[in-house]
């Protein structure tokens, strides 16, 4: 029989979208596991946490060394250089010495070297100054990497687009390169802020060299590139020398879906299937708590013109996050009264964090 128009009730864009990428995403759907650390046969990994966490404290490397020491971490990941009160090599093997006698890995990190990123700032010199001093501290620390980031999700509407941020980058990490080598540092490109996805990262690194550069790889940050941090993870796993991870809440919006961060196990990640594949492609990388929370940001997916910045995105891979939305919920946000408060906030979100990773997910060494 012949089909009229008519026939068929009118169909809009976004409800034509949403059906289809419902049904796409139904297959990615996995039923989230809760088990106890006891039921888990993976290998205890090294526990740490990102300075980043408390950051509203100010403190500086010798305070941070000292909460670490409190917490009974194995690793503290100092992710900026304005955490140390000076940048010279015999102030920074004091610390070195220091965290050894604590039993502590120190890890180091360092924001922009893309010098056309709309957030790179020159404080340290050019990019690759900038890199070069990084590596130098690494050294002096005995940090076996320096974490470095791109920019963040406006990068990709940039002239030229992510991949031109990216080839600017790759110049600079290989102006750097016998640098890193001569000093047995790997350099850690994170996944930051929605700038790369995994794949677009995994293509970074490849460009500039795996001999020196790997990832540093951050849970909440993947959802911020529309992805699964499971899946995400699968793709650069073997990258993976560092870590910047917590949990995060993904839930449907009228105009997409919004992700909201978490302290471990108070989101919709599969956080038992990650640390299952983590333990088999990285197993002696450190576990770093980075929680960041309180607020939710929109990625409005169903507007027109918003995939423009993803001209390569696979459809297979934005399923898997549209699988964290259909299981998620809203959260409320979080306001502090002063800083006391947010200080407070910060160091319960944290240490509750860390008490979930080693009673539920049986991870950390130290205790």
């Amino acid at each position: 029989m012949e089909e009229r128009p008519d026939q068929f009730p009118p169909c809009s864009r976004r409800d034509f979208l949403r059906a289809g990428l419902a049904a796409t995403a139904a297959a990615w759907i996995v039923p989230r596991r809760h088990l106890s650390a006891g039921s888990t046969q993976r290998p205890r990994l090294k526990l740490g946490f990102d300075n980043f966490a408390v950051r509203a404290m100010g403190w500086k490397a010798p305070q941070l060394l000292d909460y670490a020491a409190k917490l009974k971490v194995d690793s503290l990941f100092i992710s900026d250089l304005d955490a140390f009160e000076s940048h010279d090599s015999p102030h920074l093997r004091e610390l070195r010495a220091r965290a050894r006698d604590l039993g502590i890995e120190l890890y180091l990190g360092t924001w922009s070297i893309c010098p056309t990123s709309r957030v790179f700032r020159d404080r340290w010199g050019t990019a690759e100054e900038h890199l070069a001093l990084g590596i130098r501290m690494a050294r002096d620390l005995g940090s076996p990497v320096l974490r470095v980031v791109l920019g963040t999700l406006e990068d990709r509407r940039t002239p030229g687009g992510i991949e031109a941020r990216m080839a600017d980058t790759v110049r600079v990490l290989q102006s750097c390169r016998s640098r890193a080598l001569d000093a047995g540092i790997r350099i850690a490109v994170e996944n930051h802020a929605g700038d790369m996805q995994a794949r677009e990262l995994a293509g970074l690194v490849e460009a500039a060299g795996t001999d020196f550069v790997g990832v540093n790889f951050d849970s909440g940050n993947a959802c911020w590139t529309l992805e699964d941090p499971v899946r995400s993870f699968e793709v650069l796993g073997r990258h993976t020398v560092c870590t910047s991870l917590r949990d995060a809440m993904v839930w449907e919006s009228e105009k997409g879906a919004k992700v909201q961060w978490t302290a471990m196990g108070e989101g919709c990640l599969d956080l038992q299937a990650f640390f299952d594949r983590f333990a088999q492609l990285c197993p002696e990388v450190p576990v770093h708590i980075e929680t960041i929370s309180g607020f939710a940001r929109e990625f409005p997916y169903l507007e027109t013109g918003f995939w423009d910045a993803y001209p390569k995105a696979r459809a297979a891979d934005f399923a898997a996050f549209l699988a964290l939305a259909k299981r998620g919920k809203p959260l409320p946000t979080r306001r502090f009264a002063n800083v006391e408060e947010e200080r407070a906030y910060q160091r319960d979100e944290l240490e509750r964090s860390l008490r979930y990773c080693r009673e539920v997910l049986g991870m950390g060494r130290r205790s």
